[in-house]
């Protein structure tokens, strides 16, 4: 485990708040992410008898998928800067049989894993956490040997993601926040501007980059099975509102489920939503 800074410590606390509900909600992430998760995969030209890292790994549903890659001849890392969800990502894989998975505890950016140890990597949904990707990208890097691959996902623009945009500019209103600038490091969608991640992808060093946007759009049955999840897992917002009396985080909620059931429809709710898939050869 590395030592972490305040910031991160932070982050681990609103990480480690989610944990639970991000585990329970399990299957409904997998869902909506399996499409998206197998074309990051492939990306990375994960194979059998490998050594993978999965960074920011969550609760490790993700992780799974590459144990069942690199086989029982290779190995994962899964790391996460929250401890709590790590315990579920352990328990996930045992319970699938993977004893070729271990996990990490350690900030992205300040992973403490030796260099030139893994034939590739991947990041899921965590890197536009980093208040510094670009440090994270090159912290990730030296972890790898020459010629392995890292295959990332993030958030698209604002736009292209109108459930997110919502989620954060009414926790935000709610909280009597500012609006934020949705590219501003850290955010949802910090890294969704167009040719800005595979520019940091240059500057870490990584070489032969290519990029693509994925539709992965969230398809549950009712507006309310959407805001069970968010309230449960999306760390982010939770933490904005976290300062709130009961009375006037459940006001935000409600304010966001009304704006929400605009996506309610014959075929149920389906939030629009679109990823960012990146890959870069060390």
């Amino acid at each position: 485990m590395t030592d972490l800074s305040p910031a991160a410590t932070s982050e681990t606390a609103i990480w480690d708040a989610a944990a639970e509900g991000w585990h329970r909600h399990a299957p409904i992430i997998r869902r909506w992410l399996e499409r998206p998760t197998r074309a990051m995969i492939d990306m990375a030209g994960i194979a059998p008898g490998q050594t993978v890292l999965d960074v920011a790994a969550g609760a490790g549903d993700q992780s799974l998928d590459l144990a069942q890659a690199v086989g029982p001849t290779g190995h994962v890392t899964a790391t996460d800067i929250s401890p709590g969800i790590l315990r579920f990502a352990a328990s996930a894989a045992r319970a699938a049989g993977h004893a070729n998975v271990t996990t990490h505890r350690a900030d992205a950016a300040a992973l403490g894993l030796p260099a030139q140890t893994f034939d590739a990597a991947i990041c899921r949904l965590g890197l536009m956490f980093l208040p510094d990707p670009l440090a994270g990208l090159r912290d990730i890097r030296r972890t790898l040997k020459p010629g392995a691959r890292l295959a990332t996902m993030v958030f698209a623009p604002p736009d292209r993601n109108p459930c997110l945009a919502v989620l954060m500019a009414t926790a935000l209103k709610h909280a009597n926040l500012p609006p934020q600038d949705p590219f501003a490091p850290g955010g949802l969608t910090s890294l969704g501007r167009p040719g800005h991640l595979a520019d940091l992808f240059a500057k870490a060093g990584f070489h032969t980059v290519a990029a693509t946007t994925m539709d992965a759009p969230f398809h549950l049955a009712r507006t309310g099975d959407y805001m069970a999840f968010v309230r449960d897992a999306a760390g982010p917002i939770r933490s904005i509102l976290a300062a709130l009396p009961a009375d006037r985080q459940q006001a935000a909620w409600d304010d966001i489920a009304r704006q929400l059931a605009a996506f309610q429809g014959d075929a149920g709710w389906v939030g629009p939503n679109t990823l960012l898939l990146t890959v870069g050869t060390c």
